[in-house]
């Protein structure tokens, strides 16, 4: 990182040199920029999940019934999905840093708010306003990673990004249930918001001492019709993706489906009209196949992992009959399996480019594959000790993919775009697991049909398990769009 990059007065993007810096270390300023940034990334993550295992105490301290609960976790995501490509492009024009800090802003009052809330409509309205800051601080942290690291010090703040990634996933759900079973001051499920209050506010206060700033060199106006016609889009495809097999999908929700595909042709019109004109999302960032081919890439993760999850836990719970805290802990060797994957990925530095994240998906499809013949050999009889095996190697071989998968997809791309590529590059990601999310309908509850049956579970997820090894060999060829030579410039 620069020394003039680390100053509080906003720099304009410069383009990097032609190789990187030949001093692999990273000076003290940059590593608690860093550190701000994979922090800001956790409250994100975290939050998705931490609500999950607090969802009983809320429902009964707070009378919500279902269709509440499932809105405390719809209306996070959805004003997330929505706003990320707005929120980048924002980034881009008004100051990354700035832009970051205004969401810590949003996110840590709507945080407050949660904690304080005293009915589930209320609650509701706090998790939407905690999306919208999410929504606008998120794109900057893979925009402002862009363009301030170089060489090997890129390669291993995009492989901590990735060890990030995993240890939300453990410490989610772990923490929402501790914190909720501790009662602080009998506060009961409170403390999960709650404690973003802190964090966020040290964010805050070393974010504006250490984050450099960066935007374009020049700052157009916000394509305001744009912004309006792609959230809409995301809205009317999203929405019904997520609520379809709640209502057996009904004519509406493909009424709404195909009206959203038709708003994004509009969207991407206009964008082309528009190209001039400082467009939200710059189209030729498309024809560049090393961001092209690794958003496909993001997208197939999503799809992948949105698939994979909601059934294995019904799997785990209504085909073998585990209680909710074995379950807990299926998911929790399945995620220090990533986080050792993700740990690998940090410390290759980018020295094997995609060689890298196609190892790891190899290893998560044999894994995947091994998983499902003895799904099928084991039947009721499968413990959680004699499955340790492959779940930690699923979870190790998607661990190599995250952190180095976002390095390289935005690798080439122009500094000035940074944020757009970012918010195109997450929103893949969330438009993944609802398509995912989606597809258990067609590959799972097709066959279950909603019953607790044992035996109709377990076949069920058989099949899905063969539907993710297809999906992960997608993925790895997909990665070929990756450089295949590590330090490629940006």
């Amino acid at each position: 990182m620069s020394s003039s990059a680390l100053g509080n007065e906003p720099q304009h993007t410069v383009q990097p040199p032609d190789r990187p810096s030949p001093d692999p270390r990273m000076a003290f300023a940059a590593r608690i920029a860093l550190m701000v940034l994979l922090v800001a990334e956790l409250m994100d993550i975290l939050d998705q999940s931490v609500v999950l295992t607090a969802l009983p105490a809320i429902q009964e301290s707070s009378g919500a019934g279902p269709a509440a609960v499932q809105w405390l976790t719809t209306g996070y995501s959805l004003p997330v999905a929505v706003g990320l490509i707005t929120g980048g492009r924002l980034g881009d024009l008004y100051g990354r840093r700035r832009v970051l800090l205004v969401g810590t802003v949003v996110f840590t009052s709507a945080s407050l708010l949660c904690g304080l809330a005293t009915g589930p409509g209320a609650l509701i309205g706090a998790r939407m306003l905690q999306g919208v800051g999410v929504a606008l601080m998120i794109p900057q942290v893979l925009a402002t990673l862009h363009v301030t690291f170089e060489g090997r010090n890129r390669s291993k703040a995009f492989g901590l990004y990735g060890a990030v990634l995993a240890l939300a996933n453990v410490l989610g759900p772990v923490m929402g249930g501790l914190l909720t079973e501790a009662d602080l001051f009998g506060l009961s499920w409170r403390p999960i918001f709650l404690v973003n209050v802190p964090v966020g506010l040290a964010v805050l206060l070393l974010g504006r001492r250490f984050v450099p700033e960066s935007t374009v060199q020049k700052a157009d106006r916000l394509d305001l019709t744009g912004m309006l016609l792609s959230a809409l889009a995301i809205v009317l495809i999203l929405f019904p993706l997520t609520e379809g097999h709640l209502h057996h999908w009904p004519l509406w929700c493909f009424a709404l489906l195909a009206t959203g595909l038709l708003t994004l042709v509009v969207f991407l019109g206009h964008q082309q009209r528009n190209r001039a004109n400082a467009p939200l999302v710059p189209l030729p960032l498309f024809r560049n196949r090393q961001f092209s081919g690794g958003a496909a890439a993001q997208l197939t993760h999503g799809v992948l992992c949105g698939l994979f999850f909601m059934t294995w836990t019904l799997y785990l719970q209504s085909g073998l009959g585990m209680s909710a805290v074995q379950a807990a802990l299926a998911f929790v060797l399945l995620s220090l399996g990533e986080l050792a994957g993700a740990t690998i990925a940090a410390k290759s530095a980018g020295r094997f480019a995609r060689r890298l994240p196609q190892a790891g998906t190899l290893i998560a499809l044999a894994a995947t594959a091994a998983y499902g013949l003895q799904a099928d050999a084991g039947q009721a009889a499968l413990s959680l000790p004699a499955m340790t095996a492959p779940v930690v190697l699923i979870g190790f071989g998607l661990g190599m993919v995250s952190g180095p998968l976002a390095d390289m997809t935005l690798a080439r791309v122009p500094h000035e775009d940074a944020g757009s590529a970012s918010g195109l590059f997450n929103t893949a990601m969330h438009l993944g697991i609802a398509l995912g999310t989606a597809l258990t309908a067609l590959l799972f509850f097709a066959t279950t049909d909603g019953s607790p049956d044992a035996a109709l579970n377990r076949d069920a997820f058989i099949d899905v398990l063969w539907w993710v090894t297809g999906l992960l060999a997608l993925l790895w060829t997909l990665l070929f769009s990756l450089p295949k030579r590590s330090n490629s410039p940006a």
